[in-house]
């Protein structure tokens, strides 16, 4: 699921914003939530250290020390994959907004059908970026790869499993591999698991952990494998690509 943060300092204009995107998500059958919706750009910045961010809108002219240029320069410091779409009612503005690599810029006030076009090109543009996102139903449910912690197979099914849930499509790993980055790799027959995610290795229980209580277990067949990455950093060949699918 994407997750949206969005920034003006006008309540009014803010809540507008909120109801125009919670209705093209609808209206658009997009899988994405506003995790987000900030006054202050103090509160953007507290957010983004423990959440992560797939869109930011910003109100550029914010009345507050720091402006929505100032917020795009920090999250892009953490974030460099994170799209920015500045919001204005200055378009002087306009030239400075694209140095934070924004995505789009929308002149206030804002118009429905602006937001929608600006938003489908966004997850267009998404559907076309392999290495970060997975797209899962025929592109209807589209998951950040950093969240999930594994993979599992079950029968039909594969479940994505984070942090927070799990989602299900019926697909195969021959075809959910060609998606996957080096930093995913096969653990059991029935496990591809994130390393970036694990939390701890019990190689007498045979078992990988994640934050906060869940854990898949190491195949017989894959111990070695598992050690040899994390000892060598040898991700290449572990999800066994060319040969031995399952």
């Amino acid at each position: 699921m994407l997750n949206f943060v969005i920034c003006d300092d006008n309540p009014s204009i803010l809540n507008k914003l909120y109801k125009m995107l919670e209705s093209i998500f609808i209206n658009n059958n997009i899988n994405a939530e506003i995790g987000l919706q900030a006054h202050t750009a103090h509160d953007v910045i507290n957010y983004v250290q423990t959440h992560k961010v797939d869109v930011l809108i910003l109100d550029i002219n914010l009345q507050s020390e720091m402006t929505g240029c100032d917020i795009a320069n920090i999250v892009r410091k953490k974030n460099k994959d994170v799209y920015i779409i500045f919001t204005t009612g200055h378009l002087e503005y306009a030239l400075i907004a694209y140095k934070y690599k924004t995505f789009d810029y929308l002149p206030k006030p804002i118009v429905n059908e602006k937001l929608e076009e600006t938003i489908l090109r966004l997850i267009e543009d998404i559907k076309h970026t392999p290495s970060k996102f997975i797209r899962l139903n025929n592109n209807k449910t589209i998951i950040n790869q950093d969240e999930v912690n594994y993979i599992k197979k079950d029968g039909m099914k594969l479940i994505f499993c984070t942090t927070t849930r799990t989602y299900e499509t019926y697909s195969s790993f021959n075809k959910i591999e060609s998606c996957l980055p080096e930093n995913f790799v096969r653990c059991h027959k029935s496990y591809i698991i994130n390393v970036k995610k694990i939390s701890d290795i019990n190689y007498n229980k045979n078992t990988v952990s994640f934050s906060p209580n869940d854990f898949c277990s190491i195949g017989s067949k894959y111990k070695n494998k598992i050690l040899e990455v994390f000892e060598n950093g040898n991700f290449t060949n572990n999800l066994e690509r060319t040969n031995n699918r399952k």
